[in-house]
């Protein structure tokens, strides 16, 4: 049995196809960048029938080369948080709002929630302009008032594809909206969003199924009578991916963005563990949830730095980073993209200093990816006190299966833990796979992971050694 893993995330749409021991097959993948329009003004969106248009081309291209064929269950993991106004027809009446966007504001006729600690605990999330009880108002004002609902992009691309397209637990907890124990909708969030549960997508129940609409799978004839499972917030599939399903590892991964999170079983229904005030919880599924904290800097840094500094290219910079020993780095504060929640800090709080004419490219190249660092450790610090003991660490995302310089950084901030690295950049996808299969206790020992100072060949992964995620 085959799997087709769909990976739909913020700065590219992915599908790759691994078998049923959720190894890759071999040149079974296929990528699309997508366009994100970003802003000095916090601006940070993407236009849906675009991104739809990405997964087409994506399924289109495995198809093309035959590697549907054996196909026999979908698995996606998905960005958390975003969110797409819609008319009565379903179309977008502008575009997605994704996790870096910071315009929406607070109303300042509303007081928020009436108890903002009871609020956290049971929504697992704050009254923040990251999620929906803040972003819906705003976007209602934006475009008139003429929404006739909301969905996430994620739920907005499914529903073009599939005879019905409910939402994940899973992603219904990222919007901020969800109750965590009881999985229905948080009444007093819905009545701070001003929204009815009509105006959401429907919850999908659990052991949900869906099936492509005649359309695509007349396009797509490998994939017709497929079912598709419930979509895994791509927070909570990176950490099984990573071989980190319960609470003795913490996944880090960096890819656009960043994340520190701890998975522990907490079924529904049950009690949940005290909530830091610093941290967030989101779903995995019914079972699981993940704590942690998220930052708006990650890939998306070297991105900057190269496309503004001129940076030596593949080897060349690895060599030029060799010489900065970790922690050598020109002091930088990593938020140019603004604070993910609870902080409120806008996009354009980065920070350089210590400059001189001596200062390299290079030198801020490695002070921006320290400063994720500190970040990073400061905020594990905080998730260990949630299980009274310091945990092992996996590093994992694109950013970090491309710098070993990076992965040698995290270790030495994170110390003395033991730190390690999961060499396959698919984590996300192989992840939801997983979560599909039900497969959590195995999720460590098919983990492909090794040390933080390893040099990565060509053929680790059966795929060539990736880049810097863009």
């Amino acid at each position: 049995m085959n799997i087709l893993a769909l990976d739909l995330g913020t700065s590219s749409v992915r599908g790759l196809v691994l078998d049923e021991d959720t190894q890759p097959v071999p040149g079974a993948l296929a990528r699309r960048k997508v366009s994100l329009a970003v802003g000095d003004d916090g601006t940070g969106t993407l236009e849906g029938p675009a991104y739809l248009a990405g997964l087409v081309e994506c399924l289109d291209e495995l198809s093309e080369f035959g590697h549907l064929r054996d196909v026999e269950l979908v698995a996606v993991s998905g960005q958390w948080h975003s969110v797409v106004p819609l008319d009565a027809a379903g179309e977008p009446l502008g575009p997605a709002l994704t996790w870096l966007d910071t315009r929406p504001v607070l109303p300042a006729s509303d007081p928020g929630p009436a108890d903002p600690d009871d609020y956290h605990q049971r929504t697992g999330t704050w009254w923040h302009r990251g999620y929906w009880s803040v972003r819906l108002p705003w976007l209602r004002e934006q475009t008139g008032g003429r929404v006739a609902r909301f969905a996430g992009v994620v739920e907005y691309v499914l529903g073009q594809l599939l005879d019905e397209a409910p939402m994940s637990i899973s992603q219904a907890s990222g919007t901020g909206l969800l109750d965590l124990r009881s999985l229905t909708w948080d009444e007093e969030a819905l009545a701070l969003a001003g929204a009815r549960p009509g105006d959401l997508p429907e919850l999908a129940p659990l052991q949900w199924r869906g099936r492509l609409r005649p359309g695509p799978a007349k396009r797509w004839p490998a994939l017709a009578g497929v079912g598709w499972t419930a979509v895994v917030g791509d927070g909570g599939a990176s950490n099984v991916g990573s071989g980190c399903a319960d609470p003795s590892r913490a996944a880090v991964t960096v890819g656009t963005s960043a994340a520190v999170r701890l998975m522990q079983r907490v079924p529904a229904g049950q009690e949940m563990p005290r909530l830091p005030e610093r941290l967030w919880r989101y779903r995995v599924d019914h079972d699981h949830v993940v704590t942690g904290a998220a930052y708006s800097c990650g890939g998306n840094l070297f991105s900057w730095a190269n496309r503004e500094l001129r940076l030596p290219a593949g080897a060349e910079l690895d060599a030029a980073l060799a010489l900065v020993p970790p922690g050598g780095g020109r002091p930088a504060d990593p938020r140019y993209g603004g604070d993910r929640p609870p902080g409120l800090a806008p996009a354009g709080t980065g920070e350089l200093r210590g400059l001189s004419f001596g200062t390299t490219a290079v030198d801020i190249l490695a002070g921006l990816m320290q400063g994720l660092c500190e970040l990073v450790a400061r905020d594990l610090e905080v998730l260990e006190s949630t299980v009274d003991r310091q945990v092992s660490v996996v590093l994992g995302g694109g950013a970090m299966a491309a710098s070993i310089w990076w992965r040698q950084a995290f270790a030495a901030a994170l110390a003395p833990r033991a730190v390690s690295h999961q060499r396959n950049p698919e984590i996300g996808a192989t992840g939801a796979a997983l979560v599909a299969l039900g497969r959590f206790e195995v999720a460590v020992e098919l983990a492909d992971i090794g040390r933080t100072d390893e040099l990565i060949s060509p053929t680790t992964t059966g795929r060539p050694r990736p880049q810097y995620p863009s």
